[in-house]
């Protein structure tokens, strides 16, 4: 296992992100794979693991602290994060954080983040009313938070305000890095900007939430061809393994064969050359068309039409590459009120979203896009149709 050393600690540059743990048919997570996981992990020199408040509904945490508790506490390093941007009118961080040590069972959290920190959210951080970056300097110094640091998913100005105001106290900043937003989303900037403040950069979505780890076909072959026993998400990784402020590289694996390949990849330090780098950049940019959506699903606690707005968006993914009976099957599974013609454009999705997806004239653009196939025409025909004879 590749390690970083971070103040006095060291650190796997592999981190367990636990925001995708595997579930079973009804949507829970499913503990015993988790317990798998986490076991292959610790076992193979990862030690570095991940949670949040809201991941999986809040069971992200409970799961997370009922596993990790079967091992010695000095065997891992375990970072939670502060929703700050999730409330609109209360803020307590001392109910939610004695909350979170309870879920996690531990006394302390070695790693503990003002979570998604963005233009939306900045004030609520900033705001004196509510206290809350004295409230976590005060649990740092008590030693109930060893490092204090964010998560950041606005623009690089918005980035450059909150290290202005506060980066003084910042230990490490989580922001979203990869081979297609290096340029899609100005990561490059950010990532500039840190590394000039002296801040070490924690990476979440290296993988894109697993849109690098699925190319297109003339993509990975070329991918192969280079290096025939890596995966995409491997090269990923290793173009992430070249920027030498980047300390903890996150990764949200679903299975033990994601955990598997991963550990592989950072087993051993095999670089890429600076060819094979600008291969990836090629790669990404003849991929910009795509709707840059992670599946994160901030989108979908205010929408008061309660859309699955992530599945919806990947469906349009689908349909504008190419439209086919697949897309049309996929939306025929949803009732009529899930679909993206229910979408009334009220926009609280689009103010929370950390890609800044104008998703209400996406669902517009993918209801367009569905009237244009003949299979959903026909689909909605027999819809109607079946709803005359129910009135009969």
């Amino acid at each position: 296992m590749q390690y970083t050393e971070f103040q006095s600690l060291k650190l796997s540059r592999l981190g367990f992100g636990m925001m995708r743990l595997p579930v079973l048919a009804d949507g829970s997570i499913d503990e015993p794979a988790v317990a798998q996981m986490v076991d292959d992990a610790l076992k193979n020199g990862i030690n570095y693991f991940d949670t949040a408040h809201p991941y999986h509904g809040g069971m992200s945490e409970l799961v997370a602290g009922k596993v990790l508790s079967q091992y010695p506490r000095e065997s891992y390093y375990l970072a939670s994060k502060y929703p700050g941007h999730q409330y609109a009118d209360t803020y307590n961080p001392a109910e939610i954080f004695e909350e979170q040590l309870k879920k996690c069972q531990v006394k302390y959290f070695d790693f503990y983040l003002l979570h998604n920190v963005c233009e939306s959210s900045i004030n609520v951080y900033l705001d004196k009313r509510w206290g809350i970056i004295d409230y976590f300097l005060e649990q740092k110094r008590l030693g109930r938070i060893k490092h204090l640091g964010f998560s950041a998913h606005g623009d690089y100005d918005n980035l450059k305000a909150f290290l202005n105001h506060c980066g003084e106290h910042m230990e490490f900043c989580q922001i979203q890095l990869n081979y297609l937003d290096w340029t899609l989303q100005e990561a490059e900037k950010r990532y500039n900007l840190l590394t000039e403040r002296h801040i070490p950069v924690w990476v979440m979505e290296p993988v894109r939430g697993g849109r690098l780890a699925k190319l297109s076909e003339n993509a990975e072959n070329q991918l192969l061809s280079r290096r025939p026993k890596d995966s995409a998400a491997s090269w990923a990784f290793r173009w992430l393994q070249r920027l030498p402020n980047v300390k903890v590289i996150l990764s949200g694996m679903s299975n033990r064969e994601q955990m598997a390949d991963n550990i592989h990849t950072f087993s051993a330090e095999m670089p890429l050359t600076d060819e094979e780098a600008q291969l990836l950049l090629d790669i990404a940019r003849d991929m910009h068309q795509l709707i840059p959506c992670t599946a994160c699903r901030y989108c979908c606690d205010g929408c008061p039409q309660e859309l699955d707005i992530p599945a919806l968006l990947s469906a349009c993914n689908d349909a504008r590459f190419a439209p086919n009976i697949a897309v049309a099957m996929r939306m025929e599974a949803l009732p009529k009120d899930k679909l993206p013609t229910a979408c009334i454009a009220c926009g609280a999705c689009s103010r929370i979203c950390p890609q800044h997806i104008d998703i209400p004239a996406i669902m517009q653009e993918f209801s367009g896009l569905l009237s244009t196939l003949p299979s959903w025409k026909k689909i909605c025909q027999e819809r109607a149709e079946a709803a005359k004879k129910l009135k009969k």
